[in-house]
Protein backbone atom coordinates (compact mmCIF):
# COMPACT_ATOMS: atom_id res chain seq x y z
CA UNK A 1 0.00 0.00 0.00
CA UNK A 2 3.20 2.10 0.45
CA UNK A 3 4.31 1.53 -2.61
CA UNK A 4 1.27 2.09 -4.38
CA UNK A 5 0.61 5.37 -2.59
CA UNK A 6 3.79 6.70 -3.28
CA UNK A 7 3.67 5.51 -7.13
CA UNK A 8 0.51 7.73 -7.11
CA UNK A 9 2.28 10.64 -5.20
CA UNK A 10 5.33 10.50 -7.47
CA UNK A 11 2.70 10.29 -10.87
CA UNK A 12 0.97 13.87 -9.16
CA UNK A 13 4.12 15.19 -8.81
CA UNK A 14 5.29 14.55 -12.54
CA UNK A 15 1.70 15.56 -14.09
CA UNK A 16 2.20 19.07 -11.85
CA UNK A 17 5.82 19.40 -12.78
CA UNK A 18 4.72 19.00 -16.90
CA UNK A 19 2.09 21.30 -16.37
CA UNK A 20 4.73 23.65 -14.65
CA UNK A 21 6.53 23.67 -17.44
CA UNK A 22 4.12 23.75 -20.46
CA UNK A 23 2.90 27.41 -18.51
CA UNK A 24 6.42 28.94 -17.91
CA UNK A 25 7.49 27.82 -21.88
CA UNK A 26 4.10 29.51 -23.21
CA UNK A 27 5.02 32.47 -21.20
CA UNK A 28 8.19 32.78 -23.14
CA UNK A 29 6.56 32.32 -26.16
CA UNK A 30 4.08 34.93 -25.67
CA UNK A 31 7.53 37.53 -24.48
CA UNK A 32 9.19 36.99 -27.18
CA UNK A 33 6.35 37.17 -29.93
CA UNK A 34 5.34 40.47 -28.02
CA UNK A 35 8.58 41.59 -28.58
CA UNK A 36 9.01 40.78 -32.09
CA UNK A 37 6.17 42.75 -33.33
CA UNK A 38 6.91 45.66 -31.07
CA UNK A 39 10.65 45.68 -32.85
CA UNK A 40 8.18 44.77 -36.60
CA UNK A 41 5.33 46.53 -36.46
CA UNK A 42 2.75 45.31 -38.89
CA UNK A 43 2.61 46.90 -42.52
CA UNK A 44 -0.25 49.88 -42.51
CA UNK A 45 -2.02 51.63 -45.99
CA UNK A 46 -0.67 55.08 -46.49
CA UNK A 47 -2.48 57.98 -45.34
CA UNK A 48 -4.85 59.31 -48.16
CA UNK A 49 -3.51 62.53 -47.19
CA UNK A 50 -0.17 61.74 -48.68
CA UNK A 51 -1.30 59.33 -51.68
CA UNK A 52 -0.24 60.64 -54.99
CA UNK A 53 -1.62 63.40 -57.28
CA UNK A 54 -2.62 62.59 -60.54
CA UNK A 55 -2.72 65.51 -63.29
CA UNK A 56 -5.49 65.08 -65.30
CA UNK A 57 -5.02 67.13 -69.02
CA UNK A 58 -8.14 67.47 -71.49
CA UNK A 59 -7.72 69.12 -74.78
CA UNK A 60 -10.57 70.65 -75.83
CA UNK A 61 -12.68 73.37 -77.91
CA UNK A 62 -15.48 75.41 -77.80
CA UNK A 63 -15.64 74.44 -81.36
CA UNK A 64 -15.98 70.61 -81.11
CA UNK A 65 -19.63 68.97 -80.53
CA UNK A 66 -18.11 65.73 -79.08
CA UNK A 67 -16.10 68.12 -76.26
CA UNK A 68 -19.08 69.51 -74.09
CA UNK A 69 -19.41 65.74 -72.76
CA UNK A 70 -15.58 65.78 -71.58
CA UNK A 71 -15.92 68.87 -70.08
CA UNK A 72 -18.73 68.04 -68.09
CA UNK A 73 -16.20 65.04 -67.07
CA UNK A 74 -13.50 66.78 -66.14
CA UNK A 75 -15.02 68.95 -63.62
CA UNK A 76 -16.79 66.21 -61.84
CA UNK A 77 -13.32 63.63 -61.57
CA UNK A 78 -12.10 66.09 -58.92
CA UNK A 79 -15.17 65.41 -56.42
CA UNK A 80 -15.80 62.07 -57.76
CA UNK A 81 -12.64 60.57 -57.05
CA UNK A 82 -11.83 62.23 -53.63
CA UNK A 83 -14.26 60.19 -52.25
CA UNK A 84 -11.73 57.18 -52.96
CA UNK A 85 -9.03 59.27 -51.56
CA UNK A 86 -7.85 59.84 -54.99
CA UNK A 87 -6.26 63.34 -55.88
CA UNK A 88 -7.32 64.80 -59.60
CA UNK A 89 -5.57 68.02 -60.51
CA UNK A 90 -7.59 68.79 -63.50
CA UNK A 91 -6.15 70.81 -66.47
CA UNK A 92 -8.05 72.41 -69.21
CA UNK A 93 -6.31 72.93 -72.38
CA UNK A 94 -8.29 74.62 -75.42
CA UNK A 95 -6.67 74.18 -78.25
CA UNK A 96 -6.57 77.12 -81.34
CA UNK A 97 -7.16 74.68 -84.26
CA UNK A 98 -10.97 74.60 -83.86
CA UNK A 99 -10.88 78.53 -84.24
CA UNK A 100 -11.06 78.58 -87.97
CA UNK A 101 -13.89 76.11 -88.20
CA UNK A 102 -17.01 78.73 -87.19
CA UNK A 103 -16.40 79.75 -83.71
CA UNK A 104 -13.36 81.16 -81.75
CA UNK A 105 -12.65 79.98 -78.50
CA UNK A 106 -11.93 82.46 -76.02
CA UNK A 107 -10.11 80.15 -73.62
CA UNK A 108 -8.06 78.88 -76.98
CA UNK A 109 -4.00 79.38 -77.07
CA UNK A 110 -1.59 78.17 -79.41
CA UNK A 111 0.59 77.07 -76.82
CA UNK A 112 -2.00 74.71 -75.99
CA UNK A 113 -2.13 73.34 -79.52
CA UNK A 114 1.96 72.82 -79.52
CA UNK A 115 1.94 71.45 -75.96
CA UNK A 116 -1.08 68.90 -77.69
CA UNK A 117 1.46 68.13 -80.34
CA UNK A 118 4.18 67.13 -78.07
CA UNK A 119 2.37 64.61 -76.71
CA UNK A 120 1.41 63.60 -79.36
CA UNK A 121 4.90 62.76 -80.57
CA UNK A 122 5.75 61.23 -77.31
CA UNK A 123 2.68 58.98 -77.02
CA UNK A 124 2.70 57.83 -80.66
CA UNK A 125 -0.57 59.20 -81.17
CA UNK A 126 -0.92 59.80 -85.11
CA UNK A 127 -1.69 63.77 -84.60
CA UNK A 128 -3.92 65.88 -81.96
CA UNK A 129 -7.28 65.64 -81.57
CA UNK A 130 -10.28 66.73 -79.46
CA UNK A 131 -11.88 66.02 -77.17
CA UNK A 132 -8.48 64.28 -75.73
CA UNK A 133 -7.15 63.39 -72.06
CA UNK A 134 -4.50 62.83 -70.91
CA UNK A 135 -3.13 61.28 -67.35
CA UNK A 136 0.03 62.03 -65.99
CA UNK A 137 1.56 62.66 -69.34
CA UNK A 138 1.92 58.88 -70.04
CA UNK A 139 -2.27 57.55 -70.90
CA UNK A 140 -4.35 59.07 -73.74
CA UNK A 141 -7.79 58.22 -74.36
CA UNK A 142 -10.88 59.92 -75.61
CA UNK A 143 -11.43 62.70 -73.52
CA UNK A 144 -15.42 61.98 -72.97
CA UNK A 145 -14.88 58.02 -71.40
CA UNK A 146 -15.60 58.21 -68.46
CA UNK A 147 -14.93 54.54 -67.54
CA UNK A 148 -11.47 54.92 -68.89
CA UNK A 149 -10.45 57.96 -66.87
CA UNK A 150 -11.49 56.32 -64.00
CA UNK A 151 -9.83 52.88 -64.76
CA UNK A 152 -6.24 54.96 -65.95
CA UNK A 153 -6.34 57.67 -62.80
CA UNK A 154 -6.82 54.64 -60.23
CA UNK A 155 -3.65 53.05 -61.88
CA UNK A 156 -1.73 56.23 -62.61
CA UNK A 157 -3.00 56.74 -58.12
CA UNK A 158 -1.15 53.52 -57.28
CA UNK A 159 2.34 54.59 -58.73
CA UNK A 160 5.00 55.87 -56.60
CA UNK A 161 5.52 59.45 -56.97
CA UNK A 162 9.00 60.74 -57.67
CA UNK A 163 8.78 63.81 -56.94
CA UNK A 164 7.07 65.64 -54.02
CA UNK A 165 5.47 68.72 -54.55
CA UNK A 166 4.91 71.75 -51.76
CA UNK A 167 3.26 75.21 -52.62
CA UNK A 168 2.18 78.00 -50.00
CA UNK A 169 0.50 81.10 -50.69
CA UNK A 170 2.33 84.11 -49.69
CA UNK A 171 -0.27 87.20 -48.71
CA UNK A 172 -1.98 87.64 -52.45
CA UNK A 173 0.60 87.89 -55.04
CA UNK A 174 3.05 85.65 -54.68
CA UNK A 175 3.89 81.16 -54.54
CA UNK A 176 6.45 79.43 -52.35
CA UNK A 177 7.31 76.19 -54.44
CA UNK A 178 9.25 73.69 -52.83
CA UNK A 179 10.12 70.35 -54.73
CA UNK A 180 12.11 67.26 -53.42
CA UNK A 181 12.98 64.56 -55.82
CA UNK A 182 15.68 62.38 -55.15
CA UNK A 183 14.73 59.22 -57.37
CA UNK A 184 14.36 61.86 -60.75
CA UNK A 185 16.54 60.51 -63.61
CA UNK A 186 17.02 63.09 -66.65
CA UNK A 187 15.72 66.10 -67.29
CA UNK A 188 12.93 67.18 -65.40
CA UNK A 189 10.98 70.58 -65.31
CA UNK A 190 9.08 72.41 -62.98
CA UNK A 191 5.49 73.52 -64.85
CA UNK A 192 2.99 76.03 -63.08
CA UNK A 193 -0.63 76.42 -64.35
CA UNK A 194 -3.47 78.66 -62.78
CA UNK A 195 -7.05 76.99 -63.51
CA UNK A 196 -10.47 78.69 -63.08
CA UNK A 197 -13.30 77.37 -62.68
CA UNK A 198 -17.29 78.05 -63.10
CA UNK A 199 -16.79 79.59 -66.48
CA UNK A 200 -19.42 79.55 -69.24
CA UNK A 201 -20.24 80.91 -73.08
CA UNK A 202 -22.72 81.11 -74.88
CA UNK A 203 -21.45 79.67 -78.27
CA UNK A 204 -23.22 82.05 -81.53
CA UNK A 205 -22.20 79.97 -84.00
CA UNK A 206 -20.30 76.68 -85.09
CA UNK A 207 -21.15 72.79 -84.20
CA UNK A 208 -21.98 73.81 -80.68
CA UNK A 209 -24.01 76.95 -81.77
CA UNK A 210 -26.91 77.88 -79.71
CA UNK A 211 -25.69 76.31 -76.26
CA UNK A 212 -24.27 77.12 -73.48
CA UNK A 213 -21.12 75.61 -72.52
CA UNK A 214 -19.91 75.00 -68.70
CA UNK A 215 -15.99 75.01 -68.02
CA UNK A 216 -14.16 73.89 -65.03
CA UNK A 217 -10.06 73.87 -64.20
CA UNK A 218 -9.53 76.18 -67.73
CA UNK A 219 -6.09 76.56 -67.66
CA UNK A 220 -5.38 80.23 -67.74
CA UNK A 221 -1.89 80.97 -67.60
CA UNK A 222 0.78 77.73 -68.17
CA UNK A 223 4.73 78.50 -67.89
CA UNK A 224 7.75 76.88 -66.80
CA UNK A 225 9.70 77.91 -63.70
CA UNK A 226 12.56 75.93 -64.24
CA UNK A 227 14.32 73.02 -64.13
CA UNK A 228 15.53 70.89 -61.09
CA UNK A 229 18.84 70.87 -59.94
CA UNK A 230 20.12 67.42 -58.22
CA UNK A 231 16.52 66.62 -58.15
CA UNK A 232 15.43 69.92 -56.50
CA UNK A 233 13.72 73.53 -56.82
CA UNK A 234 12.65 76.10 -55.03
CA UNK A 235 11.47 79.63 -55.77
CA UNK A 236 9.10 82.15 -54.91
CA UNK A 237 6.78 82.73 -57.64
CA UNK A 238 4.94 86.14 -58.57
CA UNK A 239 0.94 85.74 -59.30
CA UNK A 240 -0.08 87.18 -62.66
CA UNK A 241 -4.08 87.25 -61.83
CA UNK A 242 -6.01 88.85 -64.62
CA UNK A 243 -8.61 91.42 -63.56
CA UNK A 244 -11.43 89.37 -65.44
CA UNK A 245 -10.38 86.37 -63.60
CA UNK A 246 -12.76 85.60 -60.74
CA UNK A 247 -9.99 84.73 -57.79
CA UNK A 248 -12.07 82.65 -55.32
CA UNK A 249 -12.55 80.61 -58.79
CA UNK A 250 -8.87 80.01 -59.36
CA UNK A 251 -6.21 77.30 -57.80
CA UNK A 252 -2.62 77.08 -58.70
CA UNK A 253 -0.91 73.79 -59.94
CA UNK A 254 2.47 73.09 -60.17
CA UNK A 255 3.96 70.10 -61.18
CA UNK A 256 7.24 68.44 -62.49
CA UNK A 257 7.44 66.52 -65.94
CA UNK A 258 9.97 64.51 -67.26
CA UNK A 259 12.05 65.21 -70.72
CA UNK A 260 11.37 64.33 -73.52
CA UNK A 261 8.87 61.57 -72.04
CA UNK A 262 6.16 63.95 -70.98
CA UNK A 263 5.63 62.32 -67.96
CA UNK A 264 4.85 63.26 -64.67
CA UNK A 265 6.88 62.97 -61.57
CA UNK A 266 4.61 64.66 -58.88
CA UNK A 267 2.30 67.25 -58.87
CA UNK A 268 0.23 69.31 -55.80
CA UNK A 269 -2.51 72.27 -56.31
CA UNK A 270 -3.57 75.04 -53.61
CA UNK A 271 -6.51 77.45 -53.85
CA UNK A 272 -6.27 80.91 -54.60
CA UNK A 273 -8.63 82.63 -52.50
CA UNK A 274 -9.47 85.86 -52.47
CA UNK A 275 -7.77 88.03 -49.78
Amino acid sequence: MRRLQYRRNSMCMMKFFNIYIKLFLAGILVFLSAAFFLRHPAATTPDATTAKAVVVELFTSEGCSSCPPADELLGRLREELSAKNIQVIPLGFHVDYWNSLGWKDRFSSADFSRRQEQYARSLGVDGPYTPQMVVDGAKEFVGNNAGQAQRTIGEAASQPEIAGVKISTVGAGQLTIQVKAPGSSGGAYVMLAITEDNLSTKVGSGENGGRTLHHAAVVRELRQLGRLHNGNFEASVPLNVDKEWKRENLRAAVFVQEEPSGKIQGAASVALMAH
